[in-house]
């Protein structure tokens, strides 16, 4: 079994047209591709948002949602939700739901790295708590959801840029009701 991660690639009509080792896919030339984001809260109402490891080739040290990933060929997007979890942040998540299914961006970060992708996004549950994975997460925090959101609309620059548009489509207080990007 091979130890290379392979991603989905995409057309611009979102249909799958090949694979690639993920190692391939995210320089400053990077071809458009599937993958995942998801928001993570618990009972209490807030929201797990991590930071990325400084390791991360793209965006480090930046704030971000609770994880995110690729579906590997073949793979259905919510096993993959749960695999990242696990991976990530050590989690068991529950009643995963999509939130934002068409979410897609193109973002460059200071290094020339670009991110090209087709990303739904998804909202899970769990109270447990997280376990890091430090060659993905320098460190997680369970925060008030309505906090959050000023802090995004305050600071774009302290996080992801997936993040910042997300927020922009949902109201991050109530992951159901999705805005409508204008």
């Amino acid at each position: 079994m091979s130890d290379i991660e392979y991603v989905v690639l995409m057309d611009d009509d979102g249909r799958d047209i090949g694979t690639a080792p993920k190692a391939t896919v995210h320089g400053t030339d990077t071809a458009l591709h599937f993958a995942f984001s998801c928001h993570v809260y618990n009972s209490r109402g807030q929201i797990l948002v991590t930071r990325r490891a400084l390791s991360k080739a793209a965006w480090p040290g930046v704030w971000t949602n609770s994880f995110c990933g690729h579906p590997g060929p073949g793979e259905a997007v919510l096993d993959a939700v749960h695999r990242r979890a696990a991976h990530e942040v050590g989690l068991a998540v529950r009643d995963v739901t999509p939130t934002i299914p068409g979410f897609r961006y193109r973002a460059v970060d200071a290094s020339g790295i670009v991110e090209n992708e087709i990303c739904p996004v998804y909202v899970a549950y769990t109270d447990e708590e997280p376990v890091l994975n430090p060659d993905e997460v320098a460190e997680a925090r369970w925060v008030d959801p309505a906090d959050l959101a000023s802090s995004v609309s305050a600071a774009p620059w302290a996080f992801s840029p997936w993040l910042v548009l997300q927020a922009q489509q949902f109201d991050l207080a109530d992951p159901v009701s999705v805005r409508r990007a204008s």
